[in-house]
């Protein structure tokens, strides 16, 4: 029994190291892939962004919520935590591929709705980031506000 528990205990931690390297290194299929295939509207990106941040909120109430017995719910909070990472750099990655290097175009005409929307865009890959880093809903709600902004500004094109 002893024998097997000293090869279970070493056997797990190189196991769980060599999947999270495999998960790492394994080429991902991502959207937005700058194919100019046309299937992605803007429309459905826009709602893909909402449903992102709606998770993250709710990973964050959850976590918060289960983080009172933490012995308990370690599993689950764990579980939230890492749905609420994932979430956050979809957005981060949206703003990134789809925005940035895809719909947002120099305007020579019209400078400044350029910089705002640069600027919004920022900022939204910021407050992604913050949501990474904590549970504070503030961070979430900083970036709907952003979002319903930049959403405005992008659609005056």
């Amino acid at each position: 029994m002893k024998l097997l528990t000293n090869i279970t205990s070493t056997l797990v931690p190189v196991a769980l190291v060599s999947l999270f390297s495999l998960s790492i290194l394994t080429p991902q299929a991502q959207a937005h892939c700058e194919v100019p295939c046309g299937i992605y509207s803007d429309e459905t990106v826009f709602t893909d962004l909402q449903t992102h941040l709606a998770t993250i909120e709710k990973a964050m109430t959850e976590f918060n919520s289960l983080s009172t017995e933490p012995s308990k719910n370690a599993n689950q909070l764990i579980r939230w935590i890492n749905n609420k990472e994932i979430h956050a750099t979809k957005i981060q990655e949206i703003v990134s591929q789809y925005f940035l290097t895809q719909r947002i175009k120099v305007d020579e005409a019209d400078k400044n709705a350029y910089m705002l929307k640069l600027t919004q865009l920022h900022q939204m890959t910021v407050l992604a980031m913050k949501c990474k880093q904590t549970t504070d809903l503030e961070n979430a709600q900083k970036l709907h506000k952003v979002l319903d902004a930049f959403k405005a500004s992008y659609e005056k094109k």
